[in-house]
């Protein structure tokens, strides 16, 4: 493992906790939140701006449950006008409407973005300074010859994630989460803006024995009072005066202080339970 460094953080920013329970219920993954389980499982506060910390003006909330072999993440979404065009695994989905997870391991994190239509897009990160002969990241699915590679970050990069202190990821954009299971569920019609649509939700699982690389070594899953970072975002798209504004509206379980969702020192803190419900 690289030597751990200190980062400046932008802003006063306290991550938001949120307590993750177990479940002795299989869940069949297929977007309908109204499940008793879901019922019974701790929503978390209402997201809030990235950058500002203020409430998010259309209602988003998550909950999270955990298994022997599964991590649950479901979403409950406001949307009055449901959109979503990008049906390509792995398109640009940040370019429309959108949530996004993202979980962080030494050195690494996982970015799972997906829209309305159920679309997903992956990527896996490894900070550069730790990707090195004989270490951890030494793996065939990290070759940087092999799959699409792309660079992310650092002091000379323009884009609008160019600024974290550490520098620059390897993005592993062919990296799958193995066995993951995803699907949504919509409140309205979709791309159809004459009427007035009331939202959607997402529910996704990921087996514990995909997050191997990401435990490096910690148990899976999780003891009883571990605790893992982790961050939930959803992205609008939204347009004024027939223009859409850029950058679109971000928010999140716990804020950032910048409009930047790729600091997993900032994500929050998910306390596994071993409480029961």
């Amino acid at each position: 493992m690289a030597n751990p460094k200190v980062i400046t953080m932008p802003g006063n920013i306290e991550p938001e906790v949120y307590h993750c329970y177990r479940t002795y219920t299989p869940l069949e993954i297929d977007g309908n939140l109204e499940k008793p389980v879901w019922k019974k499982a701790r929503k978390s506060k209402r997201f809030v701006d990235l950058v500002s910390g203020r409430p998010a003006f259309f209602e988003t909330r998550l909950a999270c449950l955990a298994d022997d072999h599964y991590f649950y993440v479901a979403f409950w979404l406001e949307e009055p006008d449901l959109q979503a065009q990008l049906a390509e695994r792995d398109s640009f989905l940040w370019l429309e409407n959108d949530v996004e997870v993202f979980m962080a391991g030494p050195d690494c994190y996982y970015e799972l973005q997906i829209n309305a239509l159920g679309t997903i897009y992956e990527v896996f990160y490894v900070w550069q300074e730790a990707l090195q002969p004989g270490g951890f990241f030494d793996l065939p699915e990290f070759d940087l010859r092999r799959g699409k590679v792309d660079v992310l970050g650092g002091f000379q990069d323009s884009s609008r994630y160019g600024r974290h202190p550490r520098g620059r990821r390897w993005a592993f954009m062919d990296w799958d989460f193995p066995g993951l299971k995803w699907a949504v569920k919509l409140d309205g019609s979709l791309n159809d803006s004459s009427d007035i649509d009331r939202g959607w939700t997402v529910e996704l699982a990921f087996p514990w024995s995909g997050f191997e690389v990401l435990a490096q070594g910690r148990p899976l899953p999780p003891s009883p009072g571990d605790i893992w970072l982790m961050n939930f975002f959803r992205f609008e798209a939204l347009e004024a005066n027939g223009r859409k504004i850029e950058p679109s509206i971000g928010w999140s379980l716990s804020p950032h202080g910048v409009y930047d969702s790729h600091w997993p020192e900032l994500f929050a803190r998910i306390v596994f339970l071993k409480e029961l419900i």
